[in-house]
């Protein structure tokens, strides 16, 4: 995810008559743009603390809690984080995999039994991310169960006779019809190593669930792609399971034409072009809305449908957007600058300036 906003942004650079150079290491709290200079979250003593800076990806925050680290966040008058919905994103996984159900009522129940059996791919348990997707999926399609005032997020193991306690089995109504829809299994994918997320272990997962009860299986979903790539391949592709992943990796946005039923966008294109634009306001002196809400002198503006602003987190958000057989060959090239903002502005009105771009793992990928 954060390899498709740094290169996107180098392109929206371009767009924004804003030239991107230096890099560096680990940022501590988050990944960070600064304006003509680096910058830390200490005031008092840094010759750049006056200069604009966005968080971008990764938001400032606790790791422990998830509370967001207001001190970071308001740096200085100049300070905004840029990244993506992460409860809206699931919800629309969630949703997606739902209406893909419902369209499909006459095909998805393999068997005929009347339950609509899905599996699920968890990442990481601990994750906030993972965490969302899996309850965004379960709220969906009835199977949800309230835990301590929350969606339970927990694996249930293997769940074929709809007795574990952490879900329940779901209904869902097509042309007068009632449907059971039932979560069969669902596992943290965590590798002998220790490492979360992991494709292999998924692929190894979908391979064991669908030896024991692979009849019962119509629906298979991904806390990501990676994994959901790994199942589609092992097995579901052969078997014409639907297979529902997220963050429009390329290889998963092509499978969709050989049956994989969708993914979700996190819309890098708009997070690299709201990266570059709070800079460029912040630097040009003007309304920080300018060229988002508010079009600029050039004609770029982004919808409402694509983006929301939280004026108290000081944090802007991309809106996540499903991506199904309905679209998905507009999310083809993951390098091209979202069209309505893709206007050149007038250099001599608005000169190049010098950005650093500080990523704190370069390797590292984000879900």
């Amino acid at each position: 995810m954060k390899k498709k906003i740094v290169a996107i942004m180098m392109m929206a650079a371009l767009a924004l008559s804003t030239a991107a150079c230096g890099s560096d290491g680990g940022s501590g709290g988050g990944t960070q743009t600064g304006g003509n200079g680096g910058s830390t979250t200490s005031v008092s003593d840094v010759a750049n603390k006056d200069k604009p800076l966005v968080w971008f990806n990764r938001q400032p925050s606790n790791s422990s809690t998830g509370e967001l680290d207001m001190t970071a966040l308001n740096f200085n008058k100049d300070t905004y984080y840029v990244g993506f919905d992460a409860n809206q994103g699931a919800e629309l996984q969630g949703e997606m995999v739902k209406d893909y159900i419902e369209k499909n009522i006459d095909k998805i129940d393999r068997n005929g039994d009347g339950v609509i059996g899905y599996v699920l791919a968890i990442g990481d348990i601990g994750h906030n991310d993972s965490i969302a997707r899996t309850r965004g999926v379960r709220k969906a399609l009835g199977t949800a169960v309230e835990k301590d005032g929350e969606v339970d997020s927990a694996p249930v193991g293997t769940n074929t006779d709809g007795t574990a306690t952490a879900v329940q089995d779901g209904k869902i109504e097509v042309n007068g019809k009632e449907y059971v829809v039932r979560e069969l299994a669902s596992q943290e994918m965590k590798n002998s190593a220790g490492a979360t997320w992991d494709a292999a272990t998924a692929g190894n997962a979908i391979g064991t669930w669908s030896s024991s009860f692979g009849k019962d299986i119509d629906v298979v979903v991904s806390n990501n792609d990676g994994m959901g790539m790994s199942m589609f391949n092992a097995w579901s592709k052969d078997n014409k399971v639907p297979t529902f992943g997220y963050d429009a990796n390329s290889d998963a946005v092509a499978a969709i034409a050989e049956g994989y039923g969708g993914t979700i966008s996190q819309h890098a294109d708009v997070q690299a072009y709201l990266t570059l634009r709070v800079l460029r306001n912040a630097l040009d002196g003007v309304d920080i809305d300018t060229g988002i809400g508010t079009a600029d002198d050039a004609g770029n503006v982004l919808s409402d449908d694509v983006y929301t602003y939280k004026e108290d987190e000081r944090s802007y958000y991309a809106l996540n957007v499903a991506v199904t057989e309905d679209n998905y060959t507009d999310f083809t090239d993951s390098t091209v600058v979202w069209e309505p903002v893709s206007k050149q502005l007038d250099e001599s009105a608005h000169p190049s300036k010098k950005v650093w771009l500080n990523i704190y793992n370069s390797g590292e990928c984000i879900i």
